[in-house]
């Protein structure tokens, strides 16, 4: 799972630093669950296909200001090769995994998914205002 601020894509070029950045997707924190270990690292546990699965995966704290006109953005995803070996998508160990065991695989992520995010709200110390 990847959390990103989306910097705005539209803008007047030339007027600031932040122009170059039109568009651009920052990550501020990622982190990786194998789906085989939600519920128990000691006791791997295989998902049924066609079965909504809950996965719970916790990011690292980020002291992250999402400036105005940016948007957030949260990838879930299966593989984030190369960065990460590969997800062969059968349950098998990883590191003894096969050109065989490698499988195409489709993942949903159900509409009833719930992303909790904590909130710390800056002040103007001069107006006494929160932004």
């Amino acid at each position: 799972m990847k959390l990103i601020d989306v910097h705005p894509a539209d803008g007047v070029a030339g007027k600031s630093t932040e122009d170059v950045m039109l568009g651009y997707q920052q990550l501020v924190r990622g982190a990786i669950t194998r789906g085989k270990f939600r519920d128990s690292l000691e006791h791997p546990k295989a998902m049924s296909s066609g079965q909504v699965t809950r996965v719970d995966v916790s990011l690292p704290d980020a002291y992250h200001t999402f400036r105005r006109g940016h948007r957030i953005m949260v990838q879930v995803q299966s593989s984030w090769f190369p960065l990460f070996d590969r997800n062969p998508q059968t349950f098998v160990d990883i590191y003894q995994a096969t050109a065989g065991d490698f499988r195409r695989a489709t993942h949903r992520v159900c509409h009833s998914s719930t992303i909790e995010l904590s909130v710390l709200l800056a002040m103007d110390i001069s107006s006494d205002q929160a932004r």
